[in-house]
């Protein structure tokens, strides 16, 4: 169950308690307001709801876990899993708390640690059949990432499964140094940590990551890629391994409130070759405006998902032609520290965006 859902489901039930709760009225004002922001996914306004709520009730479990979810949702996963940690000490009974805490954990890389999170969670609530599944998910890619072998270079750590695949990890590292240099140089940035990549069968792929059946890689902090046949068609290792690069390089920049639109139109327009495809798709169909297209492509058909990624990739293209790679950077660092976007699009690109969206 990912954090998304956890939040949903906690949400309405921690408001009717706090509404229960015998607290300071201001309080639980506070409280109250805190967590109809976090409902409407307000998550800035919940934060700051929260953390004057803890100033004057600093021992209250429920709003160290609201703290929490909010900086969950600003992709702050530090801040989060201290909160939730902290929700734990006062109240170890807490499962919202530590489901969220494993969610995190997961994301920020640290596996063992959400394993050892969700086994505690399930002696809590051993009929949660959601956190069982998860659970098992990650066990069987613990087991699978403890029997791969690594490759080992200046930028990349490539992980695989064994000899027969070790031509194939020396082609992606070679893949993955010229997309570095490529599209960092575009871009003006350079990432300041090494990146994890891991590549799979296409039953792993889908096992681990639960992507759709139409998507050729997955970036979640770490590149995973199913790569059998890979080596006899090399343009396409080429195209997904810069795809999922410039994810990455996009999350060094901001790790939050990026829309889908600019993270996969980026991704999607760096990609090697031409964007001739994406012309001729978005030509024969209706446009699809970009502000429908703020949320993940997940949920699309095949069908949808091509014409979302023509859109935004020809989008972001425009962008990059205009303003530069070094103004998109610059972009996207101020979403990342929670720029209203508008007004970073308007200061960094010199344009309004509704004006930008129109042509």
């Amino acid at each position: 169950m990912n954090a998304k859902r956890w939040i949903h489901l906690a949400v309405p039930f921690l408001l009717c308690v706090v509404l229960g709760a015998q607290i300071d009225p201001r309080t639980a004002l506070l409280e109250r307001g805190a967590w109809n922001a976090l409902n409407a996914g307000q998550a800035h306004a919940a934060a700051e709801a929260f953390r004057e709520a803890l100033a004057a009730d600093p021992k209250n479990a429920r709003l160290h876990l609201g703290a929490g979810m909010a900086a969950s949702l600003e992709r702050r996963d530090t801040d989060a899993r201290d909160e939730f940690e902290r929700a734990l000490a006062l109240d170890p009974k807490l499962a919202q708390a530590r489901a969220m805490l494993g969610q995190v954990q997961y994301r920020m890389g640290d596996p063992a640690s959400a394993i050892r999170t969700y086994d505690t969670l399930l002696t809590l609530t051993p009929d949660d059949k959601a956190a069982r599944a998860t659970l098992e998910r990650w066990q069987r890619e613990a087991e699978l990432h403890d029997r791969m072998q690594q490759a080992v270079g200046s930028h990349f750590t490539v992980s695989f499964e064994g000899p027969a695949e070790a031509e194939l990890a020396a082609a992606a590292l070679d893949v993955l140094d010229r997309a570095y240099w490529r599209i960092c140089q575009l871009m003006g940035t350079f990432p300041l940590e090494p990146i994890n990549v891991v590549l799979y069968t296409g039953e792993q792929f889908r096992d681990i990551t639960r992507a759709p059946s139409w998507a050729a890689g997955a970036y979640d902090g770490t590149i995973r890629v199913p790569m059998r046949g890979a080596l006899d068609k090399p343009e396409e290792l080429d195209r997904v391994l810069s795809h999922e690069f410039t994810h990455a390089l996009i999350r060094t920049l901001a790790a939050r409130l990026v829309p889908a639109w600019l993270n996969e139109g980026l991704a999607t327009a760096l990609e090697t070759g031409s964007l001739e495809w994406a012309e001729k798709n978005a030509a024969s169909q209706k446009p699809v405006p970009l502000r429908v297209l703020q949320a993940g492509f997940g949920r699309f058909t095949g069908a949808q998902a091509q014409l979302a990624y023509a859109t935004s990739a020809l989008a972001a293209r425009r962008l990059l032609d205009e303003a530069g790679g070094f103004a998109v950077a610059n972009l996207l660092r101020d979403l990342g520290e929670g720029v209203d976007f508008e007004a970073a699009f308007l200061h960094r690109i010199q344009r309004p965006f509704a004006d930008f969206q129109a042509r």
